[in-house]
C-alpha cells in the first residue's frame, strides 16, 4: 500500500502547486484580441513574465497577499489583487487615448514604437473607428493631420495628403502592407475596395515612404490593418439608416480555438432616393480572417476579401446650379462597377530571438466596368455628345519575403525583403453617342460597334529593399534605407495604327533607386525629436502611357522630401503633441498637352514646390473631457509649368487650400456611463479653381454633431452631418467647360443599432 499512498501524496503535491500558479490571458478592451508581450508582474513577490503569442501568462503565486500588476506600450496599466484573478481568465486592457509610445506597424513592416520611428504617422485607433460611425473612409481619415481625404459620392473619393486635390496616383492605399491594387494601374479610387466592417485600425505615413513600400507612395501611405481573431467568442450585428434613404448592415463574428482563430466581417450598403437623382449604389463587402499559432516559432496568417459595388456616377454642377442650390444630376446613365478579390497568405516564422522571417503570398483580381460622366464630351453647336464604355481588369499573382535581425551591438537591427508582382492587366472601350436635352442634360445614348481601346499590358514589379537601424548614442537612433524598383511593360495593342489609342506594341521599363535616412531623439520625459530625408517616385501609369496614338517617352517623376519634426507630453501626460514641417521638391512631373493638331500627348514637364507645417493635438483635462485638433498649413507651387502653351511659373496650384483643419471635443459623463456626445470642425480654407489663378472657391467649415449610448452588450447612436445644411463643394474646378463644383452631402442624420455578444472561456 506504501507506493499508493506515495502516489496519492505527489498527485496532490501536483495539484497544490498547480493551485499556486496564476494563469490567464490578456486581450485589448475593444477589439478583444490577444495582446502578446504584455508584461504581467507580482509587485510584493518581484516576479513577473509576458505574455505569449496568445496572450497567455502563467506565474507562480508565493505566500500571502499580493497584486498583479499588467503593463504594455500604449495601454492604460491595471492592477489587480492576486487573489481576484482567478476569476478573471481574460484580463482586458484599454488604450490610452493621449498615448506617446503606441505600437505601429507601417514605418518598418515590424512592430516598433512610435517613437522609434522618423516618419510623420498618425494612428486611427479602433476606439476612433467604433465611436465615429463613418459611414465613408473620410469621416475618419480627414482627423489625420495633413490629410484631405475627398468624397465624391458613394465611397468614390481622391485625396490630398502633401499635395493639391488631384487624381493621379500619388498616394499607395494598402491592407495588412500589400497594396490593395497592383502599382502601375489606376489607384486613386482604390479604397471603394475597403471593408470598413473589417478594419481594426488605419496608419497613415505622410511624405514618400517609397524606400519599403514602392512607389506611388509620394503624398503618403495609408495602411489599413484587418481585425484578427477575437480571445472569446464574439458576434455582432449592427443596423442603420438616413434620412436620405442610406441603408447599411454590418456584421461580424469571431472566436479562438487553442491555437486557430478565425474573424469573419462585412457590410452591404444600399443608397436610394438621395438628394441628388441619379445617385443610387450598393456595396456587399465580406473579410475572412484566420490566425494560426502553429507553434511557438511559427504563425500563419489567412485573409480573403471580397467587394461588389455599383453607382450611379454624379458629375460637378456648374455655377448656376450650385449657387441654386439645383440638385438635379446632369448625367442619367453614367455608372461604375467594382468587383474585387484579394488574398494573402503570410507565414512568420521566428528562428530565435534575434532573427525573424515573414513570407507573403497574395493573389487579386480586380474589374472596374464604367460608363464615365469624365469621358463625356460635347459635339459644338449640337445636342449630340460622345463619350465611352470601358472596362479595366487585372490579376495579380505576387511574393514578398522579409527577414529582420537583431544584433547585440548599438540596438542594432537589419531588415532585408523581396518582392515581385505579375499583373496582367486589359483595357477595352466602346465609342457611344449620347444625346442631350435642350437644357443641357444627357438624356440618353446608344452603343456602337466601334472601339476605342483594346489592349494586353503584362505588367511586372519587381522590388528588393533594406533598412539598418542602431543607436549611435544614448537617447539616438538612426535609420537608413533603400530600395530598388523595376516596373515592366509589355503591351500588346489589339488595335490599328489608325485607332484611337493606336500606339504600337512595345516593352517599356522604369527603374528607379530610392533612399531613406532618419534620426530619433528622445529628450527624456515623454519628449522627442525626429528628421529625415526621403526620395519618392512615381512613373508612368498605363492609362498615362498608352492612351493615345503614339507611346511617349516618358521618365518617373521624382519628389525629394525633407522633414524634421517632434512630440511631446504635457499636463502631467494627460496631453501630448505631434508635430511636423516639410518641404519637397517635385520634377518630371507627368502632364497632358495639347498638340497643334487638336490631339493630347503626355509629356514631363514642370516642377513644384510642397512646404508646410502639420499637427496633432490632444488632451484630457478631465476623465470624462477629450479634445483633440489636428491639421495643416502648407503652400503648392509651380516652380515651372505650362499648359496648352502658357506658362504658370511661381503660380498657386490649383485645388491646393492653405489651411486644412478637424477639430473634435467628446464628452462622456461620469454620471451616465456609456454616454458619449462629440462636436466636429472641419475647415478647408479658399484655394484657385484652375492653373492660371484666375478663379477662386472660397473653401468651406463643415460642422457634424455625433452622439451614443452603450450598455452591456447593445449600442445606439445618432450622428448629424453638415449640422447647418451648408452648400458647400468637396472640389471646385475651371477648365475650358467652363467651372465645375462636386456638391458636399447636405445634411445628413445617421441612426444605427448594434448589438455585441461576447461569451466567456
Amino acid at each position: 500500500m506504501k507506493p499508493i499512498y506515495l502516489l496519492l501524496i505527489a498527485c496532490l503535491a501536483m495539484r497544490m502547486s498547480h493551485a499556486q500558479e496564476l494563469a490567464g490571458r490578456v486581450a485589448d478592451a475593444r477589439t478583444r484580441e490577444a495582446l502578446p508581450g504584455v508584461s504581467v508582474n507580482l509587485v510584493a513577490a518581484g516576479k513577473g513574465c509576458m505574455s505569449n503569442a496568445q496572450g497567455q501568462y502563467q506565474l507562480p503565486v508565493a505566500a500571502g497577499p499580493d497584486t498583479l500588476k499588467i503593463s504594455y506600450v500604449g495601454y492604460i496599466t491595471r492592477k489587480i489583487p492576486a487573489s481576484a484573478v482567478a476569476e478573471m481568465p481574460v484580463i482586458y486592457l484599454e488604450a490610452s487615448s493621449t498615448n506617446l509610445n503606441e505600437v505601429i506597424v507601417s514605418s518598418s513592416r515590424e512592430k516598433q514604437r512610435r517613437t522609434e520611428a522618423p516618419v510623420a504617422i498618425s494612428t486611427i485607433s479602433p476606439q476612433a473607428l467604433q465611436e465615429t460611425k463613418a459611414t465613408t473612409l473620410d469621416k475618419v481619415l480627414n482627423k489625420v493631420s495633413g490629410v484631405y481625404m475627398v468624397d465624391l459620392g458613394n465611397e468614390q473619393h481622391t485625396m490630398a495628403i502633401r499635395q493639391p486635390i488631384g487624381y493621379k496616383s500619388l498616394f499607395l492605399y494598402l491592407e495588412d502592407g500589400i497594396p490593395i491594387r497592383t502599382v502601375g494601374d489606376f489607384n486613386h479610387n482604390a479604397l471603394i475596395e475597403v471593408n470598413m466592417a473589417a478594419l481594426r485600425n488605419i496608419e497613415v505615413i505622410r511624405g514618400p515612404a517609397s524606400s519599403l513600400y514602392g512607389s506611388e507612395a509620394v503624398g503618403g501611405a495609408v495602411n489599413f490593418i484587418t481585425a484578427a481573431p477575437t480571445l472569446v467568442p464574439t458576434a455582432k450585428v449592427q443596423l442603420e439608416a438616413s434620412n436620405w434613404g442610406y441603408k447599411r448592415t454590418d456584421f461580424s463574428v469571431s472566436d479562438t480555438k487553442r491555437k486557430a482563430g478565425f474573424f469573419v466581417g462585412g457590410y452591404y450598403a444600399d443608397q436610394r432616393n438621395g438628394y441628388m437623382d441619379h445617385s443610387d449604389f450598393h456595396k456587399l463587402a465580406v473579410t475572412a480572417r484566420t490566425d494560426v499559432q502553429l507553434n511557438e516559432r511559427n504563425k500563419w496568417t489567412t485573409t480573403a476579401s471580397l467587394i461588389n459595388y455599383k453607382t450611379d456616377q454624379t458629375g460637378g454642377l456648374d455655377s448656376a446650379h450650385f449657387f441654386a442650390k439645383d440638385y438635379r444630376n446632369f448625367q442619367t446613365f453614367s455608372y461604375r462597377e467594382v468587383k474585387a478579390l484579394r488574398i494573402r497568405s503570410t507565414l512568420d516564422h521566428a528562428w530565435n530571438s534575434s532573427n525573424h522571417t515573414s513570407v507573403t503570398a497574395f493573389f487579386r483580381h480586380s474589374t472596374i466596368g464604367q460608363n464615365p460622366f469624365y469621358a463625356i464630351r460635347d459635339i459644338r453647336n449640337t445636342l449630340k455628345a460622345r463619350g465611352e464604355i470601358n472596362s479595366d481588369a487585372f490579376y495579380s499573382y505576387g511574393v514578398i519575403a522579409q527577414h529582420k535581425k537583431d544584433f547585440n551591438w548599438k540596438q542594432a537591427s537589419l531588415i532585408a525583403g523581396v518582392s515581385a508582382d505579375y499583373s496582367p492587366a486589359t483595357y477595352h472601350a466602346n465609342y457611344i453617342d449620347i444625346t442631350k436635352d435642350a437644357a443641357g442634360y444627357y438624356a440618353g445614348y446608344k452603343a456602337t460597334d466601334s472601339v476605342l481601346t483594346s489592349y494586353r499590358v503584362g505588367l511586372l514589379n519587381t522590388a528588393v529593399y533594406t533598412q539598418f537601424a542602431f543607436a549611435p548614442v544614448e537617447n539616438m537612433r538612426v535609420v537608413a534605407a533603400l530600395r530598388y524598383d523595376r516596373m515592366d511593360y509589355d503591351f500588346n495593342n489589339h488595335l490599328p495604327p489608325s485607332a484611337f489609342t493606336g500606339a504600337p506594341s512595345e516593352r517599356n521599363n522604369f527603374n528607379a533607386l530610392t533612399p531613406k535616412l532618419g534620426l530619433t531623439y528622445n529628450l527624456q520625459r515623454n519628449r522627442g525629436l525626429y528628421a529625415n530625408y526621403s526620395r519618392g517616385f512615381a512613373p508612368p501609369n498605363i492609362s498615362e502611357l498608352y492612351r493615345g496614338v503614339k507611346v511617349p517617352v516618358l521618365k518617373s517623376a521624382t519628389y525629394d522630401n525633407y522633414e524634421a519634426g517632434g512630440w511631446f507630453a504635457f499636463a502631467r501626460q494627460k496631453g501630448y503633441v505631434d508635430v511636423s514641417v516639410y518641404q519637397m521638391k517635385g520634377t518630371n512631373e507627368i502632364i497632358s498637352v495639347r498638340d497643334a493638331d487638336g490631339s493630347y500627348t503626355n509629356q514631363n514637364a514642370g516642377a513644384t514646390t510642397h512646404r508646410g507645417v502639420e499637427w496633432n493635438v490632444r488632451y484630457t483635462p478631465l476623465n470624462a473631457l477629450f479634445l483633440r485638433t489636428s491639421g495643416t498649413y502648407a503652400r503648392h507651387i509651380f516652380d515651372a509649368y505650362t499648359e496648352n502653351g502658357k506658362t504658370y511659373n511661381n503660380n498657386e496650384m490649383n485645388g491646393a487650400p492653405k489651411w486644412i483643419t478637424n477639430t473634435e471635443i467628446t464628452w462622456k459623463p461620469a454620471f451616465l456611463k456609456g454616454f458619449r456626445i462629440g462636436g466636429e470642425w472641419q475647415h478647408i480654407s479658399g484655394y484657385y479653381m484652375d492653373a492660371a489663378n484666375t478663379a477662386w472657391y472660397k473653401g468651406y467649415d463643415l460642422f457634424n454633431i455625433r452622439t451614443g449610448y452603450q450598455w452591456k452588450g447593445f449600442e445606439c447612436w445618432l450622428n448629424c452631418m453638415n449640422v447647418g445644411d451648408q452648400l458647400y463643394a468637396t472640389t471646385a474646378e475651371k477648365s475650358a467647360y467652363g467651372k465645375s463644383y462636386r456638391i458636399g452631402p447636405r445634411q445628413t442624420f445617421n441612426f444605427g443599432v448594434a448589438y455585441t455578444f461576447v461569451g466567456k472561456k
